[in-house]
């Protein structure tokens, strides 16, 4: 069995929609975001993606975040950004 890493890092718990685009795909897909944190987030959808491969995703009032696929369990993915975010700013009105 594989060992999960449990992060300490704060988590908004979110079943937002947002907006994916691998690296060398010109394809948008929508996929919810069922956590966000400042170093990445836990994502579900109908995208198939591997361990390593890079994207984006349009967090709407955030931005665009570039990142890389960090773990994939069925259909749901983790994304470790690029860059560290302010998950709170304006997620009020992100939908």
């Amino acid at each position: 069995m594989v060992q999960v890493e449990r992060r300490q890092q704060d988590r908004s718990s979110s079943f937002q929609l947002a907006d994916l685009q691998l690296e060398q795909d010109p394809s948008h897909y929508r996929v919810k975001v069922r956590n966000l944190s400042r170093t990445g987030l836990m994502g579900e959808g109908g995208v198939k993606v591997a361990c390593g491969t890079r994207l984006t995703v349009n967090l709407g009032p955030i931005g665009a975040i570039a990142g890389s696929v960090a773990w994939v369990q069925d259909d749901r993915f983790g994304v470790a950004f690029d860059e560290e975010i302010d998950p709170q700013s304006g997620l009020a009105d992100f939908a």
